[in-house]
C-alpha cells in the first residue's frame, strides 16, 4: 500500500506543502558540507598561524613537563599550575574554536536555510512506536544512510592510511628529534593529512548536497489527489469572501468620502443622486468625478460636502447622467463637457462676486438627450426625462 501511494506521488510539491514541512522542522540538510567547511577553515587558520600556535603549544608542553618538586607534592600548587596551563592552552585554541563554530553554523544553513522550529523541538510520542522505529532502522532510507556512512569512512580512512604510509620515514624519525622539531614535523604531517582529507570531504560534500536536495524534494512529492485536496482547503468560504468584500467596500467608501473635501461642486437629483466633481483650471484635463452615491450614500456625500463648504448644485438630469456614465476618479464624458462647464463656471463666478454686486444667473445645464437616464439607469432617448 505504501509503495502504491509513493508511486502515485508524481507531482512537484506546492509552496504550501514545503512551508508546512519547514514549520515542522523538515528541510534538506547535508552533514557533510559543514564537516568539509570546518576542516577547510581550520586548515587555513592553522597554515596562517601555525608557527605561533605550535611555538605556543611547545612552550606549554615545556612548562607542563618541567614543574618543580614543590608543585608535585603540594596539591594547591599542582592545581594552580594545571589550571594555568589549561587556560593558556585555551587561549591558543579559542580563536580556532570560535571561527570553526561560526563556519559550522553558517555552512549548515546553506542547503535548507536558517530554521528555528518550536514544533520540531516538541516531543513526538509517535516516534516511541516500536514498529515505526523498527521500520526506520531497517528501512530503505536507513540502508542508504548506512551505505553512505561506510563509503565516507572508506574514503577518509583510505586517504589517512595513504598519508601515513607516504610519511613512514618522518614518523620513525620523530622519536629521535628534539621537542620543537618534533612538534614542527608533526604539524607539517597533520597539515598534509588535513589537506588530503579536506579534498576528500569536498568531494563527498559535492555529491551529498545535491543528493540531499533530491531526496528531500522526492519525499515531498504529492499525488494529484493531494493537490486537489490542498486546493480545496485553501479555498476561502463564502462567508469569509463576503467579509473580505465588505471590508474592501468600507475601505473604498472611506477613501471616497475623504476626497469630497477637494471637490468643487456636488450635483444632486436632489434627494436620490449626488455626484461630486473636482476641476483644476491650471491643468489641461476635464473635471474628475471624485464621489457618487444614491439615497443614503447621496445624503452622506451632501453632509460631508457641507462640512467642507462644497456647494451643492441641483440638476437632476446631469446628476443621473454623471452617475450612470462615469466611474470614480474618471473624467466626465465628452458629451457632458458643456453641461459640467456651465455648472463649474457658475460656482467659480459666485466666489468672485464682490459685496453689492449681483450674482450670476443660475444656469440650466444642457444635457444631450442621448445622456438622459431614469432613476433605474435606463436611457430615455428622444423622449427625455424632465427635471
Amino acid at each position: 500500500m505504501a509503495e502504491s501511494s509513493a508511486a502515485e506521488r508524481t507531482e512537484q510539491p506546492t509552496a504550501r506543502r514545503l512551508q508546512k514541512a519547514r514549520d515542522e522542522g523538515r528541510v534538506a540538510r547535508s552533514t557533510d558540507l559543514p564537516a568539509a567547511a570546518v576542516t577547510i577553515v581550520s586548515m587555513i587558520m592553522l597554515s596562517l598561524s601555525g608557527a605561533w600556535f605550535i611555538s605556543g603549544m611547545a612552550g606549554l608542553f615545556k612548562g607542563a613537563l618541567s614543574m618543580d618538586r614543590k608543585a608535585l607534592v603540594t596539591p594547591e600548587v599542582m592545581l594552580h599550575e594545571s589550571a594555568s596551563q589549561l587556560m593558556a592552552g585555551l587561549g591558543y585554541a579559542l580563536p580556532i574554536m570560535l571561527v570553526t563554530l561560526v563556519v559550522a553554523f553558517v555552512s549548515s544553513t546553506v542547503t535548507g536555510g536558517f530554521l528555528f522550529s518550536l514544533q520540531a523541538a516538541m516531543p513526538h510520542f509517535d516516534k516511541l512506536d516500536p514498529v515505526a522505529g523498527f521500520k526506520r532502522i531497517f528501512g530503505s532510507r536507513a540502508l542508504i544512510e548506512l551505505g553512505k556512512a561506510l563509503l565516507k569512512f572508506m574514503i577518509v580512512g583510505g586517504v589517512l592510511v595513504w598519508v601515513l604510509l607516504s610519511h613512514t620515514q618522518e614518523l620513525i624519525m620523530l622519536g629521535r628529534m628534539g621537542l620543537e622539531p618534533a612538534l614542527a614535523a608533526t604539524g607539517k604531517l597533520v597539515m598534509d593529512a588535513a589537506l588530503w582529507v579536506t579534498l576528500a570531504l569536498l568531494l563527498i560534500a559535492a555529491i551529498d548536497v545535491p543528493l540531499q536536495r533530491y531526496q528531500f524534494m522526492r519525499g515531498m512529492r504529492m499525488s494529484k489527489q493531494e493537490i486537489k485536496d490542498e486546493m480545496k482547503e485553501a479555498e476561502v468560504s463564502p462567508e469569509v469572501r463576503g467579509k473580505i468584500k465588505a471590508r474592501q467596500r468600507e475601505i473604498a467608501m472611506a477613501k471616497m468620502m475623504r476626497r469630497i473635501k477637494d471637490a468643487d461642486v456636488i450635483v444632486t437629483n436632489p434627494d436620490h443622486f449626488a455626484v461630486a466633481l473636482s476641476y483644476d483650471p491650471t491643468a489641461d484635463a476635464p473635471p474628475l468625478l471624485v464621489a457618487k452615491g444614491i439615497d443614503h450614500l447621496a445624503q452622506r456625500i451632501r453632509e460631508e460636502g457641507a462640512q467642507h463648504g462644497v456647494m451643492v448644485f441641483e440638476a437632476p438630469p446631469l446628476a443621473r447622467a454623471l452617475y450612470f456614465t462615469t466611474e470614480l476618479d474618471h473624467p466626465v464624458p465628452e458629451e457632458l463637457y458643456f453641461a459640467v462647464a456651465q455648472v463649474i463656471a457658475y460656482v467659480y463666478s459666485l466666489s468672485d462676486v464682490r459685496p453689492g454686486e449681483p450674482q450670476a444667473l443660475r444656469p440650466v445645464p444642457r444635457v444631450p438627450r442621448s445622456m438622459w437616464f431614469d432613476a433605474q439607469g435606463q436611457r430615455q432617448g428622444v423622449q427625455g426625462v424632465q427635471a
